[in-house]
């Protein structure tokens, strides 16, 4: 039986390089596993997701209602389990991703307030899973990172430039709010990314992840 595990967190969290270390430390064990990356920007299925990052549709974020924004990168994921990794998923591998379903958990619902927020994610999981028939993961990993180092990061690595998402902070902020009450409502593992030294090592964090998986894939 297939064990689907997914690495989340806002921007300029770590998560693509967790993913290289957690697919190393399987590797090393003999684990055969397929990895996912979201969105898949070179995919044809990407295109509305890209125009909406790139601010065709509006130039912040809270300009897009989330119900259509959500509708456009779950394509982009529907297209790729059906061209890609399902057949590997029901011979029982185990799937690593970076993003999925959970990000518009995270972003898009940041959008919202109270009942209507609560409506959202209730829509949002039932879309996805039930009616589209995505898998579900067995374990959601956060990448915890305060909001202030998140900037700082970003602005390091890019400077003036990034999507609406990245160059809006009050928006990042909200996020990453929502998220930790997503996580306590979903039980999603939290990952704190910051210790009481300031931000932990890509080594650090990814002994405490595996520790995580380890619990779902039955690894000591």
């Amino acid at each position: 039986m297939s064990k689907f595990i997914v690495l989340e967190g806002t921007d300029g969290s770590g998560k693509s390089t967790q993913l290289d270390l957690l697919g190393k430390r399987l590797e090393a064990l003999g684990k055969k596993y397929t990895r996912l990356t979201f969105p898949r920007y070179d995919e044809p299925s990407s295109s509305l997701l890209k125009m909406y990052l790139n601010g065709e549709f509006s130039a912040t974020p809270d300009g897009v209602n989330p119900y259509a924004a959500s509708t456009f990168f779950m394509v982009d994921r529907y297209a790729s389990f059906k061209t890609g990794w399902q057949k590997a998923y029901e011979a029982g591998e185990i799937i690593i991703s970076d993003r999925y379903t959970t990000s518009n958990a995270i972003h898009q619902a940041s959008k919202l307030e109270g009942k209507e927020r609560e409506s959202f994610l209730d829509w949002l999981f039932d879309f996805e899973y039930g009616l589209i028939g995505l898998p579900s993961p067995d374990m959601v990993l956060f990448l915890d990172m305060p909001a202030d180092v998140t900037f700082r990061l970003l602005n390091k690595r890019q400077g003036e430039t990034g999507d609406i998402h990245e160059k809006d902070h009050a928006y990042l902020e909200r996020c990453r709010a929502n998220a930790l009450e997503i996580c306590d409502k979903y039980r999603w593992k939290k990952i704190k990314c910051v210790g009481p030294r300031g931000l932990k090592s890509p080594e650090e964090i990814s002994r405490e992840i595996f520790e995580a998986v380890g619990e779902v894939l039955g690894i000591e």
